[in-house]
């Protein structure tokens, strides 16, 4: 009877605790597209009773009364519409060798990360406000996994051990999957900035083998290295490695689904969350796009380039051969274009608007198809609404989210630095044919066909963590073991070594026997 009492009282703690944990979220990056996957998850952990504290560049709007912002606004640029299209033109001789331009693309592409991430640590460690919520204490902390380990090197400074859930709004980075002890093998697992399938030739298991030794070292030599010094020298304090800190994660959460992002190893510690940024309730559209839509006799396309590209910089030529490809379709079009006016702006059958809200949008019935830059919030709207799409991929993980859209079969892909009136008219045709609208659908049934909603799953697994902390691991051994021991380089030296001595003591027998053999004949002819 005592025994039941006792294990009634321990449940009601462990319920209580699990239903007002402290929660920390700490999320240095200023790209407004990252933060639109977290904010759902934030704010229903808060809605269901924690007690929520959230470290970004963004705010949320009307927060529950027990979420906590601290705004790292003054800290560094925002980036929202901030990047110009010419710097994707094609200038030089190597931009004329695709092979050339490619691979130096992917390798110094990613240069930009560490410089945020740089400034952004440089600001962070001299400012009051954080390590006043970092010397808190909490039960969970939410942490952003893509380009900057500055806050793992904060938290062990002020000795916070709370349990970490890494949040990726990406699919993994190339130093992601090793935290947790998942080997990522690149013969079939592309990188995340490559445009390639789990189906690569020779030549691109090749590059991708390169590059997923390159991004390792580039990110252990120009992030953690470098944020390590800046920490080590405002604190005067030695700290760990942040390749040692960085495998201290309990959880990732990252926002893929196999449906479209393709198949791939994953571990109990990594769990798929793609779309956990959807809100399913219905929103009513502005009247003046409502009107556009109806009036439409076969449909409506949207174009939309996503929140951090200003649409506005792009080329007058290549502006206007958007617009000619455009303006022979019997469909509408709404694009997405700054500087338009307050109820749009229309040009023949294309409606430029500043804003649009996109997945409402995707939703609509007379909504056709969808030519975006293969963000993978979009395509995750895409892929929801059924939606097939037109890709037109820039930089960072779009390459590699449009190739999965392709390979899956409800898009086609038209890389911005090859894009011409007539392939863009090639690639509508495709993506509007009954085939590709079937497979857009098809597709749709699968991704959303799971055991649950992906803002459940996530919320399910935060206060999993919350609930059994450090006691219940869920990484792979291999995160604490070293190379040559995940490779079996020293089983395979065993093996090489006993074969050597196999064969040595066989050539010795041989070598031997045939010396009996031929010395005896030898004397038998001299007698």
């Amino acid at each position: 009877m005592r025994g039941h009492i006792l294990l009634s009282v321990l449940s009601l703690v462990l319920f209580s605790h699990v239903n007002c944990a402290r929660i920390l979220g700490l999320f240095p990056h200023p790209g407004k597209s990252h933060q639109m996957v977290f904010e759902p998850l934030l704010r229903t952990l808060a809605e269901r009773g924690h007690h929520v504290t959230t470290v970004s560049f963004f705010p949320l709007n009307n927060p529950p009364e027990n979420y906590t912002d601290i705004s790292l606004e003054n800290i560094s640029e925002v980036l929202l519409e901030s990047l110009d299209l010419s710097l994707f033109e094609s200038n030089g001789v190597i931009s004329k060798i695709p092979v050339i331009r490619r691979v130096l693309g992917l390798m110094f592409e990613f240069q930009p990360l560490a410089h945020f991430a740089l400034h952004v640590c440089e600001n962070m460690i001299q400012w009051e406000p954080l390590a006043n919520v970092l010397k808190m204490e909490y039960d969970v902390i939410l942490m952003e996994n893509f380009n900057s380990d500055c806050m793992l090197g904060l938290l062990h400074i002020y000795g916070n051990t709370a349990p970490k859930v890494a949040l990726s709004s990406s699919n993994l980075m190339p130093w992601s999957a090793e935290r947790i002890g998942l080997i990522e093998n690149p013969s079939y697992v592309p990188m995340v900035s490559t445009g390639f399938t789990s189906r690569m030739s020779y030549a691109e298991r090749l590059e991708n083998s390169f590059l997923s030794v390159f991004y390792k070292l580039w990110f252990y030599k120009s992030v953690q290295v470098k944020e390590q010094s800046l920490i080590e020298k405002r604190f005067r304090k030695v700290i760990p490695d942040l390749r040692d800190l960085s495998r201290n994660y309990s959880l990732t959460l990252v926002n893929t689904f196999h449906a479209l992002n393709g198949v791939r190893p994953l571990l109990p510690a990594l769990v798929e969350v793609g779309g956990m940024h959807l809100d399913h309730t219905h929103k009513p559209l502005p009247s003046y796009i409502e009107k556009f839509l109806n009036e439409s006799e076969h449909g409506v396309i949207l174009l939309s380039f996503g929140s951090l590209i200003k649409t506005s910089t792009i080329p007058k030529y290549k502006e206007d051969m958007i617009v000619n490809a455009l303006g022979k379709l019997k469909q509408r079009i709404i694009w997405k274009f700054e500087g338009s006016g307050e109820e749009g702006t229309l040009t023949g059958n294309i409606l430029r608007v500043k804003w649009l809200p996109q997945y409402e949008l995707l939703q609509h019935k007379k909504v056709v198809a969808f030519i975006a830059h293969g963000g993978l919030l979009g395509m995750t709207e895409a892929v929801s609404a059924g939606k097939p799409m037109v890709v037109v991929p820039f930089f960072g993980d779009q390459p590699a989210n449009a190739a999965a859209a392709a390979e899956a079969g409800f898009a086609t892909v038209v890389p911005y630095i090859e894009l011409t009136e007539e392939k863009l008219i090639k690639a509508l045709e495709f993506v509007l044919s009954a085939e590709t609208r079937l497979n857009a659908r098809r597709v749709s049934s699968i991704w959303r066909d799971r055991q649950a909603d992906p803002l459940e799953t996530a919320v399910y697994w935060t206060e999993r963590v919350i609930r059994w902390g450090h006691h219940a691991q869920l990484h792979s051994p291999a995160r604490d073991m070293p190379l040559y021991q995940i490779a079996l380089l020293d089983v395979i030296a065993t093996l090489a070594v006993a074969i050597l001595i196999l064969l040595a003591i066989s050539w010795y027998i041989l070598s031997k026997v045939f010396r009996l053999l031929f010395g005896r004949e030898s004397k038998l002819k001299m007698q």
